[in-house]
């Protein structure tokens, strides 16, 4: 409480705020710090985007919650074209400020509150936990191989995983939507690292006929452009699925004034209708995982998973802050796997988002 007598929620502390003795000793490697915690981007903004960007500069008026007809679209189209994805109509896409505050505030947009219970995978974005503490709800961890809690209002996938890069397939997938729907509970489906399957494989949405059996009822697709685009600083991402279900997040988020600026809007549209920087963007990440992944193995690391996405999850069998430590006098910055859940005590979640250079060095040095 504070002085005035205000009541903010209780939250877990920040994670990246318990790194300062770490980031410390890795600063101070005289080649530097290898900085591989924190997911965010580095390589340039596709050029198309950036175009688009600069000529819908002059934006004086108030931008639509909705988002542009041709953004919501362009969205529709790359669901289809990238994914897979049917059953979705340009009236169900929603754009939103990033996936993040999607995340943090969709068990509050959807109303739930006490006694409710949002199902969170057992490793996990800790911003899934914080949502449901938000609204005021119970957040529970579940494993893939897990039945659904009673209870549960909310269900949250994610694939490929943050921080496993783990890969949930058709059948596991539409096994956990059928059952979801038997209980009565929204499924929202993080897909913010879709865009990066494995080598040779194809990604699968939540929006695949597949997975929801020609019926999107129950079901919310979270997309970020912050990965496959490179827009983490634009904050851009949006949602699409159950129309019902987008129309009122639209209705609640008007009031809320949660809208994504025009610019960004444009950019968004022009990012969602090039696939040729999404490749590129693959192939990048591809290789670089190609080059730390055997070089942390003869360091005598494990590997799990990893398969898809941008981290390497990884063990070398001792509680996960020391191998923090270890990599840190290395000058190796990397997250320590609790920040997940209590199942990665023993792990460390290694970004593969640093430049050629930076992923270069740190293999070298291990």
């Amino acid at each position: 409480m504070t002085s005035s007598g205000v009541r903010f929620p209780e939250l877990p502390d920040f994670p990246w705020d318990s790194l300062a003795a770490e980031t410390a000793t890795a600063r101070s490697h005289p080649d530097g710090v290898v900085d591989l915690s924190v997911g965010t981007p580095v390589d340039p903004v596709p050029a198309v985007v950036a175009e688009a960007l600069r000529e819908a500069w002059n934006s004086p008026g108030y931008p639509q919650t909705w988002g542009t007809p041709r953004l919501r679209a362009a969205a529709v189209d790359a669901l289809e074209r990238r994914y897979g994805a049917a059953g979705v109509v340009a009236d169900a896409v929603l754009p939103t400020i990033g996936s993040k505050e999607l995340v943090a505030w969709l068990p509050t947009l959807l109303g739930l509150g006490a006694g409710d219970v949002v199902a969170i995978p057992d490793l996990a974005y800790p911003t899934y936990e914080v949502g449901a503490l938000l609204a005021g709800a119970k957040p529970v961890r579940v494993a893939d191989d897990e039945p659904l809690p009673a209870g549960v209002r909310l269900v949250w996938l994610n694939s490929p995983s943050n921080p496993t890069g783990r890969v949930l397939g058709v059948e596991a997938l539409a096994a956990r939507v059928a059952e979801a729907r038997g209980l009565g509970a929204v499924v929202a489906s993080d897909e913010c690292y879709l865009g990066l399957p494995a080598p040779g494989a194809d990604p699968v949405s939540v929006l695949d006929p597949r997975v929801h059996g020609g019926s999107v009822d129950a079901l919310l697709a979270v997309h970020s452009l912050s990965k496959t685009s490179q827009l983490a600083g634009y904050r851009a991402g949006f949602v699409a699925g159950d129309p019902a279900l987008v129309a009122g997040l639209l209705a609640v988020r008007k009031h809320a004034g949660m809208i994504v600026p025009r610019p960004v809007q444009e950019a968004m549209t022009a990012a969602l209708s090039d696939d040729a920087h999404v490749a590129e963007t693959r192939q990048r990440y591809d290789a670089r995982r190609a080059l730390l992944r055997p070089a942390l193995e003869a360091a005598g690391l494990r590997v799990d998973h990893s398969e898809a996405g941008l981290y390497l999850w990884a063990t070398a069998d001792r509680p996960c802050r020391e191998t923090v430590g270890w990599l840190a006098e290395r000058g190796i910055l990397v997250a320590p796997g609790e920040f997940y859940g209590p199942a990665g005590a023993r792990h460390v979640r290694i970004a593969l988002t640093a430049s050629d250079e930076r992923i270069a060095r740190c293999a070298a040095r291990l």
